[in-house]
């Protein structure tokens, strides 16, 4: 609460989203725990007094994001509706998660946009405190710690993430010295009471911090044997949050998954009976093999029969050419007899005419 009214007062939002936020595990490095339990608005957060542009996220009462662009950040989309960015100061990685590809990249958008200008208030700053005399950067050194303590909010160590912040980027939100340098000593007392109330919040973020390391190390003890599948529910979470987003959409194209399984089920019954079509025309198929093989064996059968038959033919027609030789041989001898007695007759006959003469003679 004491972060929210501060920003109410100090900082304006200037961009605004939502989407589900995690953090790296401290431990592994590797694994996002979960910091919300559904989707938080995330927004951009512009300090016109020091010239700072931070992200913050509540979850009611609780902060799980507070960090300030810099200009060495870098946001990275690691999927379509994924993004994360490393905070040096909070010592940790943060991970946002979005309904939609077009909200990431206009989280992108913003984040690049920022830094740039993070950048070149920088650079602006760095020319001003050359120009600055001892006595207004000692003074406004001890401001240095105002920004960075609510960052340790989101650190893994309460006690220990305040320090890092100070070594880190000792220059990170230099601009807010360059309005105090000529009324340094007027504006050092308003300084003196921002750093009151910035201590003041830092305590209640300090017990937020200690109540949300409790909570952490509690859902770390719940959750250890399910972490997988509570990263690939939460994951299917977001993905049904877009989903329901395009309700209607997703009714018509439901309808027309509904007439297209109708027609794949009239396509399947028409195949089905063609598929009993060709069952049965495989049936007569094999019965015509079977009357085919049938046919080829009694083929079979009637030419070896032939061949008996062509064999008993060859037998018949040498022994009808042996016995026309036979009967040629038989006429030939048969006339040859015939010529004999052709001339055993004509002798005959001139022996009775000779024995007839005799008769007459005598």
């Amino acid at each position: 609460k004491g972060l929210h009214h501060h920003a109410q007062l100090k900082e304006q939002p200037i961009f605004s989203t939502r989407a589900h936020v995690f953090q790296i595990d401290p431990n592994t490095k590797k694994n996002w725990v979960p910091t919300s339990k559904h989707a938080v608005t995330v927004s951009y957060f512009y300090d016109s007094t020091r010239n700072v542009y931070r992200i913050i996220s509540l979850d009611g009462s609780k902060a799980i994001i507070n960090s300030t662009i810099t200009p060495n950040m870098t946001f990275t989309k690691t999927s379509q509706k994924f993004g994360q960015w490393a905070d040096s100061r909070a010592n940790t990685v943060y991970g946002l998660g979005f309904s939609s590809e077009h909200h990431l990249s206009k989280f992108a958008e913003k984040f690049q946009e920022f830094k740039e200008a993070a950048r070149l208030a920088k650079e602006k700053s760095q020319e001003k405190m050359e120009l600055t005399s001892t006595p207004s950067q000692e003074s406004a050194g001890g401001d240095l710690q105002s920004p960075l303590t609510p960052e340790s909010i989101n650190g893994t160590d309460d006690e220990r993430t305040p320090d890092v912040t100070q070594n880190s980027e000792p220059r990170a939100e230099p601009t807010q010295n360059a309005l105090p340098f000529s009324h340094s000593s007027a504006i050092s007392k308003h300084w003196e009471a921002e750093l009151a109330t910035l201590k003041g919040n830092n305590a209640k973020l300090t017990a937020a911090l200690l109540e949300s390391t409790a909570n952490v190390k509690q859902w770390k003890q719940q959750l250890a044997a399910y972490q997988e599948e509570a990263e690939r529910l939460h994951k299917r979470v977001t993905e049904l949050e877009c989903v329901s987003s395009q309700a209607n959409a997703v009714n018509t194209h439901k309808t027309e998954l509904n007439q297209t399984i109708q027609e794949l089920e009239e396509t399947l019954k028409v195949k089905e009976e063609e598929i009993e079509r060709l069952k049965q025309e495989i049936d007569n198929a094999r019965e015509l093999q079977e009357q085919r093989d049938s046919l080829t064996q009694k083929l079979q059968e009637v030419e070896i029969r032939n061949k008996d038959l062509e064999g008993q033919l060859s037998d018949l027609e040498q022994r009808l050419e042996k016995s026309q030789s036979e009967q040629e041989a038989f006429r030939n001898n048969l006339k040859t007899l015939l010529e004999i007695l052709d001339g055993k007759i004509f002798e005959l006959t001139e022996l009775r005419d000779n024995l007839a003469k005799l008769l007459e003679c005598s």
